[in-house]
């Protein structure tokens, strides 16, 4: 798996796979790649920013407390 983040356009790139693509299906904020199996390979997130705050807020608060510990680290 590879990720990357273009912060000048606030996408996410999250790549899960090497395999071909042949399809690609939008939705509000983001594209999913797949292969002719329907299988995701790549998934481009748009807005990155606000779809990471608002997947934040359903964590459970022990995930939240375990996350903010590993990022002063």
């Amino acid at each position: 798996m590879k990720v990357r983040y273009d912060k000048s356009e606030d996408i996410l790139t999250i790549q899960l796979g090497h395999k071909k693509i042949d399809d690609a299906y939008e939705t509000d904020n983001m594209i999913v790649h797949v292969t002719k199996s329907r299988e995701p390979v790549l998934l481009e997130i748009f807005d990155a920013t606000k779809f990471l705050m608002d997947i934040k807020k359903t964590l459970p608060p022990k995930t939240k407390s375990l996350l903010s510990s590993q990022r002063s680290v």
